[in-house]
């Protein structure tokens, strides 16, 4: 069991091979995790909702990404037992940390999409 202990998170440093940031690093780099924290940010929602939201996501893909962020502490998961059953996804204090975050990153690629896009252009066009 890896220690959480003041110190020892003050030893974590991504840019070692075996620190476990790294996982979370890849975690949070992924697509449709930013997508579902942003969307969570919004407040609980159901696994439908969710889908329908997420364009494009496959259901293997969002059932994955929910899992993986509910281990990771960051996404909770309710089952309300009437027929049908209701699931509802809701963010955790700690996924709530994530949102400027995320919420940033996305930002950042809709604001600059149309400049990366040009630059894209530029490179593929360019005598190499």
């Amino acid at each position: 069991m890896i220690s959480t202990t003041p110190g020892a998170r003050a030893a974590y440093d991504a840019y070692l091979a075996q620190c476990p940031a790294r996982q979370m690093l890849d975690r949070i780099g992924d697509k449709w995790v930013s997508l579902v924290v942003s969307a969570l940010a919004d407040g609980p929602q159901r696994y439908g909702d969710l889908a329908r939201r997420l364009a494009g996501v496959s259901q293997k893909m969002l059932t994955q990404t929910l899992r993986n962020l509910e281990r990771d502490g960051l996404v909770t998961r309710t089952v309300t037992p009437t027929v049908p059953v209701r699931v509802d996804y809701a963010l955790t204090g700690l996924g709530a940390t994530l949102v400027p975050v995320m919420r940033a990153i996305k930002g950042w690629a809709e604001e600059h999409m149309g400049e990366v896009l040009a630059a894209r252009e530029a490179y593929d066009d360019a005598p190499r």
